[in-house]
This record gives C-alpha cells, sequence and structure tokens, in this order.
C-alpha cells in the first residue's frame, strides 16, 4: 500500500461563517466591502479568513462597464502626480481598463473606510502611489483575489509585494558627480523626508559620489523636507545663508529646486554663476526653464506598474515582481564651474 499525499481542503465560506459565529450572507458582505457589518464582527471573520489563508477563486462581474483599477496617491497637487496618472491612464486606456483615482491626504497607510470602498468596487487590481499596506490589509485584498502593485515605495516592502520604481541612489550618484566634476566642492542636498525610501537613496548616492571622488562631503550641507517648493526655498535660503555657503545645491524634486532658486534670486545670487541647481524628475517644466535635472521615467514607471497589475489580475505572472527603472542626467542651463 502506497502513501498518498494529503491535499489541503480549501476553506468554503460556510466554514468560514460556522467557525466566526456569524451567517453566510454576513462572511460575503465582509467580503464584498459591505458597510452594514459591525467592526467587531469584521474583524472576527477577517482573523478567520487569515487563520484559511482563505481566496476567493473568482471575483465575477464588479459592475456594469468597463472594469476599474483603483490608483491611491499618498498625497496629489504637484505635476509629478500628474505625470504618475497621465502614465496610467495611458496605459490603461490601451488596456480597456477604467481608473478610479484616491488620495489618502499625505499618510502613507490607507484607513480601513478607503479599503472598504475598495472592497465595495471589487477592481481589477489597485495601484499604490508611494504608499504600503499592513499584512491584515493585504489579505484583504488578497483573499478578495484582488492583485496590487506599489510605485515608488515609501519604505522597504516585503519580498513578495509588487513594485515598480526607479533607481534613485544612481539618480543622487549622478547630480552629485556632475558638480563634483565641475568643480564643486561645497555641494548642498534638500532631499525628501527621512522615513522615506527613495529619499534616503538619493541621499545615499550624494555621499557615495563625495566619496568615490575622495571629497568629504559636510553632513550641515544636508537637509531633510518634503518634495515642495516651500521646503526647497526654506533650506536653499538657509544653506545660502551659511558662512562657508555651498557653491551648488542638488535639490529632491524639480519643485523643490524653484523654491531654491527663488531664495538664490531673492539673495542676489546669480544662477548658475554664483550658485549651480540640480532638480529631480525632469517635469515638462524643467526644459522651458532650463534647470538641470535628473530624468525619472514618470510615465515609464506608471505604465509598467499598470501593465503588470492588469497581467497579475488575468492570473498571468510577470517575468519580474520587483522592477527599477533608469534615471538619467539632463544638463541644462542652471549648473556651471563656480568662480574662481
Amino acid at each position: 500500500m502506497t502513501d498518498k499525499a494529503v491535499v489541503p481542503t480549501r476553506a468554503t465560506i460556510g466554514v468560514i461563517a460556522e467557525e466566526a459565529g456569524v451567517s453566510v450572507p454576513t462572511v460575503s458582505k465582509v467580503l464584498n466591502g459591505r458597510p452594514d457589518v459591525s467592526a467587531q464582527t469584521r474583524e472576527r471573520v477577517e482573523t478567520v479568513l487569515a487563520r484559511h489563508s482563505y481566496r476567493r477563486r473568482s471575483r465575477g462581474p464588479a459592475r456594469s462597464g468597463p472594469p476599474l483599477i483603483d490608483l491611491c496617491f499618498h498625497e496629489l497637487g504637484t505635476e509629478w502626480g500628474l505625470e504618475i496618472i497621465q502614465g496610467v491612464e495611458r496605459a490603461a486606456s490601451d488596456l480597456g481598463v477604467g481608473v478610479v483615482l484616491t488620495e489618502l491626504g499625505g499618510k502613507h497607510r490607507p484607513e480601513q473606510e478607503w479599503l472598504d470602498a475598495v472592497l465595495a468596487r471589487r477592481p481589477l487590481g489597485v495601484l499604490l502611489v508611494m504608499s504600503s499596506l499592513s499584512a491584515a490589509q493585504r489579505h484583504q485584498l488578497e483573499s478578495r483575489s484582488i492583485p496590487f502593485v506599489v510605485i515608488d515605495t515609501e519604505g522597504e516592502p516585503p519580498k513578495d509585494v509588487p513594485t515598480v520604481g526607479s533607481n534613485n541612489w544612481n539618480g543622487g550618484f549622478a547630480a552629485t558627480q556632475h558638480l563634483l566634476e565641475l568643480g564643486h566642492r561645497r555641494i548642498g542636498m534638500i532631499s525628501g523626508p527621512d522615513d522615506v525610501l527613495c529619499s534616503r537613496a538619493r541621499v545615499d548616492g550624494y555621499r557615495s559620489a563625495h566619496a568615490e571622488a575622495g571629497v568629504p562631503y559636510d553632513p550641515q550641507l544636508v537637509r531633510w523636507g518634503n518634495f515642495d517648493a516651500g521646503k526647497g526655498y526654506v533650506h536653499g535660503r538657509d544653506l545660502m545663508m551659511l558662512p562657508d555657503r555651498p557653491t551648488a545645491v542638488f535639490a529632491g524634486s524639480d519643485v523643490q529646486a524653484l523654491g531654491v532658486m527663488r531664495a538664490a534670486r531673492e539673495l542676489e545670487l546669480r544662477i548658475p554663476e554664483d550658485l549651480s541647481v540640480v532638480g529631480y524628475d525632469n517635469l515638462p517644466l524643467t526644459e522651458w526653464l532650463g534647470i538641470t535635472t535628473i530624468e525619472q521615467p514618470l510615465r515609464a514607471m506608471a505604465r509598467t506598474a499598470t501593465q503588470m497589475l492588469v497581467a497579475l489580475a488575468r492570473g498571468e505572472e510577470p517575468p519580474l515582481r520587483r522592477v527599477d527603472l533608469a534615471t538619467r542626467l539632463v544638463t541644462r542651463e542652471t549648473t556651471a564651474a563656480p568662480l574662481a
């Protein structure tokens, strides 16, 4: 007599309902994100679903009209975000998919109310921009067979989470190397929040470029803040008011660079004669303003993430679950050799 492998039985909604002490319709309401379930009951059902690693076999039609994907931003209001939105919408249109856009008001992790709305819509999948999910939230999507992909992660995600970003370390390295090769030795660095992965990677690239050139960097010249023009202005003015001010500033975004340039004008510093400035992203406005910058392929990142998400929704496994697209230096009129 030969031994046969025991195949675990997939838990049914009936089994989930019995263990959670609720009715089958209640489990169905939880799975579909219905609001008419108490928080305690929902948590009890979700716990049982997670214990059984429950996965819905087929979501079925979620609504009339084209299938949808949810695009969730941690914060909107910049041209950076518009580039991502346009990239997603163009790729989704090519795939015959609609887009629902939401914002988290600056938070990097959504509230349960947002997740309930997603479960009720039952989209093909979810794109998260500079946001992340808790393990419990990931399971809530996975148990409904709703895949998700993260664009430009705010932190180091679990290894099994599909992500699309760019090589931020190389971007920071290339920007700083360019300034060092021009002859600058006092280079200010204004990055984004210090708890965001891309911010730290760009600063690491900045430090590494100094180390490779054999030029010590001054930690007093590094500033952390948001990627907006206001922080660029405040930190740029602060750097330029130092007794031994930098002769160049590498800003963590093109919008930050605009703030730095405004501060320089107020202090009657000429760009690039008195101060060289490098931005980051290569937004369309930088070409018109002649700003040297690091090109981050935002639309390509958005397109790649959308294609990956739709492939996952169709049961296909993408060739790579982690994609980092290349960045490149774009030199224009805001950088030059420092005056002797």
